[in-house]
């Protein structure tokens, strides 16, 4: 058993409930796409930079696919799960977690990928399920604007963040 199970367990469950709540306070809807702009990539990328792509896949993942079900896009729930997950996964894989300055190139870039790599996945599974990869093509535009939004309000809150003691004194898993 691992020294600070509790702790993780406890810091996954409140990262997941930020990204649930996060993405379904302030949302506004896309009616082109039948879809919504959230705020939750930024706390994915928290999740995924500040604690590593463990903690970064599960809580984008089930926290992302939470607000889905909610919010009533239920059948966005599954895809939702699979590409936030793998979002949060991507970033905290390539992110350095452990540097002292957040704005680095690795971090840069893993917010990057993970931004590009949400409007992929939200490309295919529009495409999957609406039946047509133009109409899917419709969601790229706001997409791009969610996930590099999502990087711009996770930035200084990550600074922030990576100010506190907890940080400079938590081990990555």
């Amino acid at each position: 058993m691992k020294k600070n199970s509790t702790q993780d367990i406890a810091i996954l469950g409140l990262l997941t409930a930020l990204v649930a709540v996060s993405t379904m306070m302030i949302k506004i809807p896309i009616v082109a796409t039948e879809g919504y702009i959230h705020m939750g990539d930024s706390m994915i990328f928290l999740a995924a930079i500040m604690f590593g792509r463990k903690k970064g896949a599960l809580s984008a993942g089930i926290g992302s696919a939470l607000a889905d079900i909610l919010l009533g896009y239920t059948h966005w729930a599954i895809p939702t799960l699979i590409i936030k997950g793998a979002m949060g996964y991507l970033v905290g894989l390539i992110a350095e977690q452990n540097s002292e300055k957040l704005v680095n190139v690795r971090n840069i870039t893993a917010l990057t990928v993970g931004a590009l790599w949400m409007v992929v996945g939200y490309f295919f599974g529009g495409a999957a399920l609406k039946g047509s990869f133009a109409v899917s093509l419709t969601s790229v535009p706001a997409n791009l604007v969610q996930g590099f939004g999502g990087i711009f309000i996770f930035i200084p809150i990550g600074i922030a963040l990576k100010k506190t003691n907890f940080f400079k004194n938590y081990v990555f898993k």
